[in-house]
């Protein structure tokens, strides 16, 4: 169907091509009558050709046709007026349309640039979330590339593992082939390198791994405890005391109890006796040691008593012989060590009323209660106060008073002995023969 518009513009271009009809139509008419009305007086002229109607002839034509013509003129004005109603109708029409075209145009503008925003915002959105992707992406493969050289070295890790793997098993802790009755019989069989041994005391039954420290000299010495770094704990009962406890290792890093057993058959085995060396070593690095001839420790029914003969040599001082802190006159008495029986927390064997090694936190040769604890509480850094100490504010670091004063905890600590007649190394002391050992 057809809308008003192309009808309205139908019947306008209508209009003109009637009028001219009509015209056309009423122009022949006159034309055909007056050729055939009078002409008897015509004056032939060279512009109307031959034949030229008289005044008279028109004059009579019009009249003839008059009526009629008025009447085609009256039903084309009619035809027209119609034409034109039409027409007005059609441009109303334009002209309605044209303002709803308007206003939808600019409701549509006003709609679209909305739009038009709200799709900018969306685009700035979106390329903020791209280029925090981008971010994330640029980290992720920041840790991919990580991930793959940590890849890369698992799996030659993995390849040299896998080579390993193929090759025989061995100890992984060196253990030296030869054996003897103490390290220094070690030496004598041939023993050229400290490290791991086997030793099997006379009159004992089994053999047991000891640390030799073997010097330059050919002297070997059985090392009985050994404090380094503070890493194995020396608060310990009875039976670790008895038994041993911490690490031996053929590096010698490791700390150690080598147990009150092993030592009573190490020192009483022989009957040429052995010195016991205590070697301290301070914050500073510096080392000093202390000698004890004729060193012995008693079995377990005499509770592992210390005996020794005396203090032979030195630089530390003797602190095993007590020291007078200047608290009471029986300071030195009560602090000596020699003939003392061990005690620990769980076993109390000193002569004080309460309990040397509970409140010292180690087992030791208490008397009531020392001049020197190499089982003391490890303080790094050396100095130490009562505050530190808690409840009590007992003396209980590593100490070794006629060096550093009871508030000074060792750095590092080792006990060994050596059978007398090696202890100057192959020279041995004067008047005294060497025996086997």
């Amino acid at each position: 169907m057809r809308s008003p518009v192309s009808k309205g513009q139908t019947d306008s271009n209508m209009a003109p091509s009637l009028v001219h009809t009509f015209a056309s139509a009423l122009l022949l008419s006159s034309l055909v009558y007056a050729q055939r009305g009078d002409y008897s007086q015509c004056v032939p002229q060279d512009e109307f050709g031959t034949y030229c109607p008289t005044t008279c002839g028109v004059v009579d034509y019009l009249h003839k046709y008059k009526p009629a013509v008025e009447k085609d003129l009256k039903y084309m004005e009619d035809i027209l007026e119609d034409i034109a109603n039409a027409t007005k109708g059609a441009q109303d029409k334009v002209t309605y349309m044209k303002d709803q075209a308007t206003q939808a145009q600019k409701t549509s503008q006003d709609s679209y640039l909305k739009k038009s925003s709200n799709m900018l915002e969306d685009i700035i959105r979106y390329e903020k979330t791209i280029v925090s992707q981008e971010e994330q992406l640029y980290a992720l493969q920041q840790i991919l590339a990580s991930n793959a050289k940590d890849m890369l070295a698992l799996k030659q890790l993995s390849v040299q593992l896998e080579q390993k793997c193929m090759e025989p098993c061995k100890e992984t802790v060196e253990i030296q082939p030869i054996t003897g009755k103490d390290c220094q019989d070690v030496t004598n069989r041939g023993g050229k390198v400290s490290g791991l041994y086997y030793v099997k005391p006379e009159q004992t039954d089994e053999e047991f791994l000891v640390y030799c420290e073997i010097d330059n000299e050919g002297r070997g010495w059985t090392v009985l405890q050994r404090r380094r770094d503070g890493s194995v704990d020396f608060k310990r009962n009875w039976i670790p005391y008895k038994e041993g406890f911490g690490y031996l290792s053929p590096d010698d890093t490791t700390e150690f109890w080598l147990g009150l057993e092993k030592i009573h058959k190490l020192s009483v085995q022989s009957n040429i006796p052995y010195v016991l060396r205590i070697e301290v070593v301070d914050w500073n690095g510096v080392k000093k040691h202390a000698d004890y001839s004729m060193f012995k420790v008693g079995s377990e029914q005499d509770m592992y008593r210390l005996i020794y003969a005396y203090h032979s040599g030195g630089d530390a001082g003797d602190a095993f012989d007590g020291y007078d802190f200047g608290d009471d006159p029986s300071d030195k008495f009560f602090t000596s060590h020699n003939g003392m029986p061990f005690s620990t927390p769980d076993k109390d064997n000193d002569k004080y009323d309460g309990n040397c090694a509970l409140q010292d936190g180690a087992g030791w040769w208490m008397n009531r209660c020392h001049a020197a604890n190499l089982n003391g509480v490890y303080y790094q850094g050396g100095h130490y106060t009562e505050k530190d100490v808690g409840d009590g504010g007992f003396d209980n670091g590593i100490t070794w008073v006629t060096w550093h004063n009871r508030w000074y905890s060792l750095k590092e600590t080792t006990m060994k002995i050596i059978p007398i007649n090696r202890l100057h190394g192959r020279q041995g002391q004067q008047g005294v023969k060497f025996g086997d050992n």
